[in-house]
């Protein structure tokens, strides 16, 4: 009877440990889609600038109501919950004019992925940390897909 119940216990911890695991996964692929995303509304509010000066947005508030048009643009319908922290606390990474070029992560849990990892055309430097991947935007190498997240801040 001792044998079957410790033998159970181990069964538990295993399927916990599994199943922790997957969660963390999928955490680490919404952050990724995440990121996917945010760029994707910073490129296109900044191609989408009216005259021929392009702009990048200043905030979040930008990306969710773009005001420089006659009616509003959203470029983003609302500013996504951080997967590990589970709270809106994104980190906003500014150019040296104070624009929102792009964002990380406030969470210093080691992603999973301790190699170069490519998704859809991103591709990620090695990290100690997610607070490590900044997903950014930069408008001189505009390339279809972005392909500009490393774990080294600009």
């Amino acid at each position: 009877m001792m044998f079957a119940l410790a033998l159970f216990g181990v069964g538990l911890a295993t399927v916990g440990q599994w199943a922790s695991e997957i969660s963390r996964r999928d955490r680490e692929a919404a952050l990724l889609r995440t990121g996917r995303q945010v760029i994707e509304a910073i490129r296109s509010y900044y191609r989408s600038s009216p005259g021929t000066v392009h702009r990048l947005p200043i905030d979040w508030s930008d990306l969710l109501e773009d005001r420089r048009f006659v009616g509003t643009v959203r470029h983003l319908r609302a500013v996504p919950p951080d997967p590990f922290t589970r709270e809106r606390d994104w980190v906003v990474i500014r150019d040296v004019t104070g624009a929102m070029v792009g964002f990380h992560s406030a969470s210093n849990a080691a992603p999973m992925a301790q190699v170069p990892v490519s998704v859809a055309g991103l591709t990620l430097a090695p990290a100690a940390r997610y607070s490590d991947w900044r997903f950014t935007y930069d408008p001189v190498d505009d390339t279809p897909v972005p392909a500009i997240l490393s774990s080294a801040p600009k």
